[in-house]
């Protein structure tokens, strides 16, 4: 299982890539795919939207369940990779380039783990 180092990742497996202080990119961990199954169906947010930390911004949707994506911070929906909607296989075969959707205005963001921290807490869960 892959846990890069340039990211930053949450309790409820979002991870988050810092592109400045002011914007990012979030998408769901390699552990949490690999745990969800097979991807069949992605409900993402609109652009504009917020996103609250630990509150649902995304659905997806796996042969086995529906399952919440959680915010990793408090921001402001900027983008949405509309991709995932029609193809949401991405997030199975590169968890880590299939990003959800890009954010600016970004708060609350120290409950974040760096990739060492994140790695002991996959395998508390595991």
């Amino acid at each position: 299982m892959a846990f890069p180092e340039e990211l930053k990742y949450s309790k409820t497996h979002e991870w988050i890539k810092f592109n400045d202080d002011e914007t990012a990119t979030v998408g769901i961990t390699d552990f949490a795919q690999h745990e969800l199954g097979e991807l069949v169906f992605v409900d993402l947010p609109a652009e504009g939207d917020s996103m609250s930390i630990g509150e649902s911004f995304a659905e997806v949707e796996s042969v086995k369940a529906v399952s919440e994506v959680n915010g990793p911070v408090d921001a402001e929906i900027e983008a949405v990779n509309a991709d995932l909607q029609d193809n949401p296989q991405l997030i199975n075969e590169q968890p880590y380039e299939a990003w959800f959707v890009k954010v600016k205005n970004i708060t609350a963001k120290d409950e974040l783990m760096d990739a060492a921290q994140y790695e002991e807490f996959t395998k508390k869960e595991g």
